[in-house]
C-alpha cells in the first residue's frame, strides 16, 4: 500500500514549521511535501528593519532546498495555481498537477491594495513592509526621503488585521530619523481604522492603549482612529475620519512625503472562489481541529485561515494571526494528521494564544493573551527597552531554527520568558 502523500502548501512562517512538525510527527509513515513560489524563507518580522536599512535581505531569509532535503522533506518551488479540492489535486504554475492525500494550506494572504485608488508600492504612492520586495523598495524611498525631509504618514488601512507592524514602524522610523538628525523636519501621523489606540485587531491586551498612546505622546506622533482611506494621491492621502455609528465626522487631507500603509488582506487566487473550501473573503473555513468541513482532506494554518472579528467595530478591523496562534495551529494539524494515518480520530485543537513583540527601535512593547480573543486567562503587556533586545534575539533565534529544520514547539516559552522579564538568547 502506497503510503499517503501530505502537501503543505507555503513556506512562510507557518508552512515552514508547519512542515519540519508534520514530519516529525508522522516520519517514515508518510511523504511531506512543500510547495512554495520561490525558494526562500523570509522572516516577515525583520521587514520593518530591512526598510530602514537595520537589515539586509540576505540576513533575513534562508534557502530553503537544503533544509527541506535534511528533513526528508520534498520541496517545489514553483507555487500553486490552483487548489482542486474535489480531485485533491493542486494545479501548479508550470502547467503541472500535484495529487494529495492530506493538504495543509499555509499561503498566508493576498495584499489587497487595489481596494484603496492609489495605495501600495505599485503603481500607487504608498509603501510596504509586507512583504521583503517592498520593504527593500521602502527602503530606497526612505534614503531619498531622508535627504529631502517633509511629512510622514504610516498606519494602516480599512480592513487591515494585522496592525502591530504599523505602530513597529512608525517608532522605528522616529527612532531612525532621530539618528539622522532630521526628526524636527519631520510632522508623523499615525491613520487607522481601529477604534482607539492598542487595539490591535484583538479589542487590546492589557493596557496596550495606554502604553501606545503613551509612546506616541512621548515621540510627537499625531494620530487618527477611526479612519478610512478613501483614496491616495501622490503627496496626499484623503482620509475620511468616521464617529462609533460608522457615519462621517470629518475629513482630511494629509499631505506627505513618504508613507507607508499597511494593506487589508484577502485570500490568494489559488483558493478564493473555491466552493466549500473558503469564505466570500477567500480565507480558508476550519473547524475546531483546523480541518476543512466540506473538505475534510484539507487543513489551514495562519494568516489565510478565516477568524471572526473580536466584536462589532465602526470600520473593518480584522484580527491577526500571531506566531504562537500559528504554532499551535501546526501542532493540532501535525497531531491529526498523525492520528488519520494511525486511523484514531482527528481530535486535537489549537489553543489560539496570542504573543508579541512591538520593536521600536530603542525600546518596544510586549504582550501576551491567553487566548487571543477575549475573554482571556492572561492580559498582560509591558514595556522597555528589553523588548527591543528580545526581538533581535528571537529573529537569530528562529531564522537558525528554520535553517536546522526544528520542529519543537516555542512560543509557550518565549511568553513565559517575557512575562518574567527575561531576554531571549539566540
Amino acid at each position: 500500500m502506497a503510503k499517503p502523500n501530505i502537501v503543505v502548501l507555503g513556506a512562510g512562517l507557518g508552512g515552514a514549521i508547519g512542515a519540519f512538525e508534520i514530519k516529525s510527527a508522522v516520519g517514515d509513515r508518510a511523504d511531506v511535501t512543500v510547495v512554495n513560489e520561490g525558494d526562500a524563507f523570509s522572516f516577515v518580522p525583520s521587514n520593518p528593519w530591512v526598510a530602514v536599512g537595520w537589515r539586509e535581505r540576505k540576513e533575513v531569509q534562508v534557502s530553503l532546498p537544503p533544509t527541506f532535503m535534511r528533513r526528508a522533506i520534498g520541496f517545489n518551488g514553483v507555487g500553486a495555481r490552483r487548489v482542486v479540492p474535489a480531485e485533491s489535486r493542486l494545479e501548479l504554475n508550470d502547467g503541472s498537477s500535484l495529487p494529495y492525500d492530506y493538504l495543509v494550506i499555509a499561503t498566508g494572504p493576498e495584499l489587497a491594495f487595489d481596494e484603496v485608488p492609489g495605495l501600495g508600492p505599485h503603481g500607487g504612492f504608498t509603501q510596504s513592509i509586507c512583504h521583503i520586495d517592498h520593504a527593500e523598495t521602502a527602503a530606497a524611498a526612505f534614503d531619498a526621503f531622508v535627504r529631502n525631509p517633509g511629512p510622514i504618514v504610516v498606519g494602516a488601512v480599512q480592513g487591515a488585521s494585522c496592525f502591530g507592524p504599523a505602530y513597529e514602524f512608525a517608532m522605528i522610523l522616529d527612532t531612525e530619523l532621530k539618528r539622522r538628525k532630521v526628526r524636527d523636519r519631520v510632522p508623523m501621523t499615525f491613520v487607522t481604522p481601529e477604534p482607539y489606540i492598542g487595539h490591535l485587531g484583538l479589542d487590546g491586551v492589557g493596557d496596550t492603549k495606554g502604553l501606545l498612546e503613551s509612546e506616541m505622546r512621548e515621540r510627537d506622533i499625531k494620530w487618527i482612529t477611526n479612519a478610512k482611506v478613501a483614496s491616495v494621491d501622490a503627496g496626499v492621502m484623503h482620509v475620511e475620519e468616521v464617529d462609533d455609528a460608522g457615519q462621517p465626522k470629518a475629513a482630511h487631507d494629509l499631505p506627505f512625503a513618504f508613507s507607508m500603509m499597511l494593506p487589508a488582506f484577502r485570500g490568494v487566487a489559488a483558493v478564493r472562489g473555491v466552493e466549500g473550501l473558503v469564505n466570500p473573503r477567500g480565507f480558508i473555513v476550519v473547524d475546531k481541529n483546523q480541518r476543512n468541513p466540506t473538505h475534510r482532506n484539507v487543513f489551514a494554518l495562519g494568516v489565510c485561515v478565516a477568524i471572526a472579528p473580536t466584536g462589532k467595530t465602526p470600520l473593518p478591523v480584522g484580527v491577526p494571526k500571531t506566531g504562537f496562534m500559528i504554532e499551535s495551529m501546526v501542532t493540532a494539524i501535525a497531531q491529526n494528521l498523525k492520528a488519520l494515518i494511525e486511523d484514531r480520530p482527528a481530535d486535537r485543537e489549537a489553543t489560539w494564544n496570542a504573543i508579541c513583540l512591538a520593536d521600536f527601535g530603542d525600546s518596544g512593547v510586549a504582550f501576551v493573551a491567553q487566548p487571543q480573543i477575549p475573554p482571556r486567562n492572561v492580559n498582560w503587556s509591558a514595556t522597555g527597552g528589553w523588548v527591543h533586545l528580545a526581538k533581535v534575539g528571537f529573529e537569530k533565534y528562529f531564522l537558525a531554527k528554520v535553517k536546522r529544520g526544528e520542529s519543537e514547539p516555542f512560543y509557550e516559552k518565549l511568553a513565559l520568558d517575557i512575562m518574567g522579564v527575561k531576554k531571549l538568547k539566540a
